[in-house]
């Protein structure tokens, strides 16, 4: 295991250049599946998270070679069907490969996908939309086996706006004989990245972004080359960084259209933000309390970005309370912070803040990804000498956090315990 030992109290200053999107990329790499052509994928970031699903895809038959940032993707020989046991557990994404597997091969077998523990996330909704396009599925000791000899397009109404599932369903309903209605679908950023990724590839995908997205089905896709979108979480973590410790922050490669949510709560704390030509300018404020944070599907506040903001509302002045609306166990990081002096009571679903002047270094642990960053903030910002425990959580999604902190002057480095 690893940490980060962190000495706080000093303001942040620099560029920093962001990442390409995690939520983004994963898909992606399932959708490579879907042709035996080439596939490059520019700016692939080296996190856990995707180094795990290019093991699946090698898994699969498929030839991977990263060069620099470059992914290339090679399904010409690719030919196997089961992702295993050991690889599904770690990455909750590799559920993503059941409709792309299905398309390619008529048949899937994956266990139970795993991930952060921040709730029970079940994948009903993928499953379901997945029989709704002819795939009968059967669940046994822990696993999925899926077969279908075609796909037939559907219309597919969802109980709530899954990304995933929609990802799953349009991922499946691409290669699907006639058209496939999703309704009620996700309209995160990350989708209409999907659509566009297989657009590219021959696809007909219509309508991503909106609650309604049409698939007209295809008979085969073919290779492509493709820069995933900018990483909006990673660049909300840097801006909330800015907001608690001080100073001002350049992000480069950022898109504030798909971070507005974020941008008018830290407005909201006197913090001065203006964005140009893909980058994002920050100087930060005199932390007034946000009041209200609560979590909504995309356009409203994000869910991985509720840990970050709690940790900055620890030192706000005044109460606020946030309201996680999405998962049911995402308040983990909570305890992490009271033993850095935070103020914090939990009710349910509900955290009520009453801000404190700082923060006291201490020796946290990270229990899951977006927790992990932002007791690394608060550790940023404290007083005194922090740890943060075990790395492996914030390493599936940030790709050189520490030297992009470390750059920008925070006192950070990376030992092993």
């Amino acid at each position: 295991m690893e940490k980060y030992v962190i000495e706080g109290g000093v303001p942040l200053y620099g560029e920093v250049e962001i990442q390409s999107a995690k939520n983004a990329v994963l898909p992606l790499l399932a959708a490579a599946v879907l042709t035996e052509q080439r596939v490059v994928i520019h700016r692939c970031p080296r996190i856990t998270d995707v180094l795990n699903m290019v093991q699946i895809l090698a898994e699969l038959g498929f030839s991977t070679n990263f060069v620099g940032e470059d992914l290339t993707i090679d399904g010409a020989d690719a030919a196997n069907h089961e992702i295993p046991a050991a690889l599904a557990k770690e990455l909750r994404s590799s559920v993503f490969m059941l409709g792309s597997v299905i398309a390619r091969f008529g048949r899937a077998r994956i266990a139970y996908p795993g991930g952060c523990d921040i709730g029970l996330r079940p994948i009903d909704l993928h499953l379901s939309g997945l029989r709704r396009l002819g795939v009968c599925i059967g669940e046994e000791g822990g696993y999925i086996d899926c077969v279908c000899s075609r796909l037939k397009g559907a219309e597919i109404l969802l109980d709530c706006p899954s990304v995933g599932a929609t990802e799953n369903i349009m991922l499946a309903a691409v290669r699907a004989e006639g058209e496939t209605v999703i309704r009620n679908a996700a309209r995160e950023p990350e989708i209409v990245d999907l659509a566009n990724f297989l657009n590219r590839m021959g696809a007909k995908v219509y309508g991503a972004g909106s609650q309604t997205v049409r698939i007209d089905g295809v008979s085969s896709l073919h290779g492509v080359e493709y820069t995933p979108i900018s990483d909006r979480i990673e660049a909300g973590t840097f801006l909330i960084a800015s907001a608690m410790c001080g100073g001002e922050l350049v992000l480069n490669n950022a898109d504030a259209e798909n971070l507005t949510s974020l941008i008018h709560k830290l407005c909201e704390i006197s913090c001065k933000i203006h964005a140009d030509d893909g980058k994002i300018y920050i100087k930060s404020g005199d932390r007034v309390s946000p009041k209200l944070v609560e979590t909504s599907p995309y356009p409203g506040f994000p869910t991985d970005l509720q840990a970050q903001m709690t940790a900055l509302a620890c030192i706000c002045n005044g109460s606020t309370v946030v309201v996680e609306n999405l998962f049911e166990t995402r308040f983990k990081h909570v305890p992490e912070l009271i033993r850095m002096g935070a103020d914090i009571t939990v009710r349910g679903r509900s955290a009520f803040i009453r801000g404190v002047p700082h923060l006291r270094g201490a020796d946290v642990f990270a229990g899951d990804l977006r927790g992990g960053a932002a007791l690394t903030l608060a550790a940023i910002s404290a007083e005194g000498l922090s740890s943060v425990a075990d790395l492996s959580h914030i390493d599936r999604g940030y790709s050189g956090f520490e030297f992009k902190l470390r750059a920008l002057g925070a006192r950070i480095r990376r030992v092993r315990i």
